[in-house]
């Protein structure tokens, strides 16, 4: 990636769009410019989608419920994993290092969906024991993490040095 890949990210991810035009307004890269390196970034897999951004609570999916899973496994965590991606209203699966194997969060609409989770994390053979905290109010979440950088880090961070 150059400067101009690292400017055109941070502007998508500060004005939540992909539109050419708004990122040409933002960054002063050439509207053709922009359309060259945003297909070039898709086929690079950095843009993995045009998705918008969803408002969970709007949308009655406010109840985050992060739970920390402890596991018995032989072999790979790949297949703990799969199955802990496929329970319904989890969002992230995370493999960890320290006393649990996986940190998992759901955004789930009431309280009987959370017993279902649990229930549901605790019928994956491999799961010895679940400890799950809910969210009381969420302060920071971000869907877009390079707002919380700022440019100059960005381009300090991940400009290939043979790009410029």
């Amino acid at each position: 990636m150059d400067e101009r890949d690292v400017r055109l990210l941070k502007a998508i991810s500060d004005l939540g769009t992909g539109s050419p035009e708004r990122l040409h307004e933002e960054t002063d890269i050439p509207v053709s410019t922009i359309h060259y390196r945003l297909n070039s970034l898709r086929e690079e897999g950095v843009i993995e989608n045009d998705l918008y951004d969803l408002d969970l609570d709007a949308l009655g999916l406010g109840v985050t419920v992060v739970t920390e899973v402890y596991t018995s496994y032989s072999g790979s965590y790949r297949g703990v994993a799969a199955e802990l991606e496929a329970i319904e209203g989890v969002t992230q699966v995370f493999f960890t290092m320290g006393e649990y194997d996986f940190m998992v969060i759901a955004h789930l609409p009431d309280s009987d969906a959370v017993e279902r989770l649990i229930t549901d994390l605790e019928a994956v053979s491999e799961v010895d024991r679940t400890n799950s905290t809910f969210v009381t109010s969420r302060t920071k979440d971000t869907p877009r993490p390079l707002q919380t950088y700022s440019l100059d880090t960005l381009i300090d961070e991940l400009v290939d040095e043979e790009s410029e």
